[in-house]
């Protein structure tokens, strides 16, 4: 059966199942990268070759050991416990999230590493030669899709509540598709109100000309495409 085919022990196979989880883990982080959200296509290209380098070492681990000693309980210890060190290098930085690309590579690199104390070295470098490019190379594809997207994400500041709510009319009466609206009240006097909002914009509005018509708006301090 087609499915059984890639199940085989081959090079080719292995070749396969990896260029596969490179290509769906771009897919993937270039439709969310498009939507403005988090995790775009480095971070899941990352951890999509991480998952399939776990799995090609359990079959590894199957061909050479057989069931005759458990060799997988430790490995499963690393790849469940580095997840608390990649953590550590995700930072939430005001409206913004940095470090997930960070926290995924240090995962993956776990998972290169126990390939390579097991003996698969040959497996761990062709996935870090696929893993290389794809974090060099898809960021130039993304760039090029997410001019054509008609997702943005706003970081606004705003006067008072009153520019909220005109700003939330405007995007309604605009026909947006509004995803997330998010807003954070001043904690003090004299602070501004602030909104990120992702919203999907008619296919006939400019891009750059709604950027600024958001600016004029009674209210509104100032703009950022997030």
């Amino acid at each position: 059966m087609f499915t059984d085919y890639f199940t085989e022990w081959t090079w080719q196979n292995i070749l396969i199942r990896i260029l596969a989880a490179l290509i769906i883990g771009a897919v993937i982080g270039i439709d969310r990268g498009a939507k403005r959200r988090g995790g775009g296509a480095r971070t899941t290209i990352t951890v999509c070759l991480g998952a399939a380098m776990v799995m090609l070492i359990e079959q590894y681990l199957e061909r050479i050991y057989g069931g005759n000693v458990n060799v997988t309980r430790i490995a499963a210890q690393v790849v469940s416990g580095v997840g608390f060190l990649g953590a550590g290098s995700i930072l939430v930085s005001g409206h913004q999230i940095k470090g997930l690309t960070s926290a995924a590579s240090i995962w993956t690199c776990a998972c290169v590493g126990l390939a390579i104390g097991i003996g698969f070295i040959d497996g761990a470098a062709v996935l870090t030669l696929c893993w290389l490019l794809g974090v060099h190379i898809v960021p130039f594809i993304e760039d090029k899709l997410y001019k054509h997207s008609k997702y943005m994400t706003l970081y606004i500041e705003l006067e008072d509540g009153k520019a909220i709510t005109a700003v939330s009319r405007r995007l309604k009466d605009d026909k947006c598709v509004i995803d997330t609206f998010d807003v954070d009240k001043p904690k003090a006097k004299g602070q501004k109100f602030q909104v990120v909002t992702t919203f999907k914009m008619p296919r006939h509005i400019n891009k750059e000309e709604y950027l600024r018509l958001i600016q004029d708006m009674k209210g509104v301090l100032s703009v950022t495409e997030v």
